[in-house]
């Protein structure tokens, strides 16, 4: 019998719980941000687009609610942040979001067009965010892990420890799902290449003929390639694939409702997301605001104990118990397994890239 889809009713009893440790059964309380400068108050509101699903519910709580409560800006949130409908709001002159939660390479991508985002005012940013995570267009304000993630009652007690194992359906038969070329999406080739014998250190420059020759071999085993990071949890709550990438967040939710399932840290992808504001934004200011409230350690910290995503404030350890930063990609011993993912080369190869994969698709 199959796991019941996960429902509304059991991811709002999760968040309404104090913040709860996957695998550990204790319980911390989420740190206060009594305070903020006269700097990040202000009236009107912003629109904040995210991707959804337990990430969006998880920020209501970690700092939009907060933020409003402090500064006075209503926060209006929505689901489906897409890179595409950025720009064609900012080519139409119809900018309906104020703010938006993308990938660094996104934005690069995007301003290699055009003008399309403002800058960040980094005057008003916590001195705790480290350079690594600034750019001119956006500031990180997450740190993640694509992995894998897999069903534990599928394979007789094996667990699968790196996408050789993903590709091996011999010894870990059932179907499959990965990420697709949609949505902005880039196709997984590093886990293409790894699975293939690819060294993680050697796999940039990408060897794009090897990479599809090893798409070829998992090809017909992939049921689904997903666009939206409910889906791959979906298909595993649901026993429609034995394994799947997804994005490490989401697997917690799943996971504190009792569905069977792991994630593989290994030859992961270590990523980051950022806040960028698409070019006139009828509330930069306001915007920028919560960029800097947002950045800074509590709301960092309280983020990184609802959902396990690293923080981007060096600050925001000081609020973690050592159980819950064991848990997080940015912890040591999990970010010696991951790859680092190279934004600059998918910057530079990424439309070649997803042309030819979605002919590949085709044939």
């Amino acid at each position: 019998m199959s796991h019941p889809s996960l429902s509304r009713r059991i991811l709002f009893g999760l968040l309404a719980a104090p913040a709860l440790l996957p695998g550990r059964g204790s319980a911390e309380t989420l740190p206060e941000v009594t305070s903020i400068p006269d700097s990040l108050k202000g009236s009107g509101e912003i629109r904040v687009a995210t991707f959804g699903g337990t990430m969006q519910e998880v920020q209501k709580r970690a700092y939009f609610e907060p933020f409003e409560k402090l500064s006075g800006i209503r926060v209006r949130d929505f689901a489906g942040s897409d890179i595409t409908k950025i720009k064609a709001m900012v080519e139409t002159g119809n900018v309906e979001w104020d703010l938006a939660q993308v990938s660094r390479g996104s934005v690069m991508n995007l301003q290699k067009r055009g003008d399309y985002f403002e800058k960040i005012d980094y005057d008003i940013i916590d001195a705790g965010v480290p350079a690594a995570f600034r750019f001119e267009y956006g500031l990180e304000m997450l740190v993640w892990a694509q992995v894998l993630a897999y069903r534990t009652d599928a394979f007789r007690g094996a667990v699968p420890k790196g996408w050789a194992d993903f590709w091996d359906t011999k010894k870990f038969p059932g179907d499959r799902a990965l990420l697709g070329a949609g949505s902005g999406n880039q196709p997984e080739l590093e886990f293409a290449l790894m699975a293939a014998g690819v060294p993680p250190e050697q796999v940039y420059p990408m060897d794009l003929d090897k990479a599809f020759a090893s798409y070829t071999k998992i090809k017909r085993d992939v049921v689904k390639w997903w666009e939206t990071g409910a889906v791959p949890v979906q298909l595993l709550t649901d026993r429609e694939v034995v394994m799947t990438s997804v994005w490490n967040g989401r697997m917690a939710a799943l996971q504190q409702a009792g569905v069977p399932a792991a994630v593989s840290w290994s030859q992961g992808l270590l990523k980051r997301d950022c806040w960028a504001i698409p070019k006139g934004s009828r509330n930069r200011a306001q915007a920028m605001k919560f960029i800097a409230y947002s950045t800074m350690a509590i709301p960092q910290a309280r983020l990184s104990m609802l959902i396990p995503y690293g923080s981007v404030n060096d600050g925001a350890n000081e609020y973690l118990s050592p159980a819950r930063q064991e848990v997080l990609p940015s912890a040591p011993a999990i970010r010696s397994q991951l790859l680092t993912y190279n934004y600059d080369w998918w910057v530079e190869n990424r439309d070649a890239v997803t042309a030819r994969f979605n002919r590949w698709l085709l044939t």
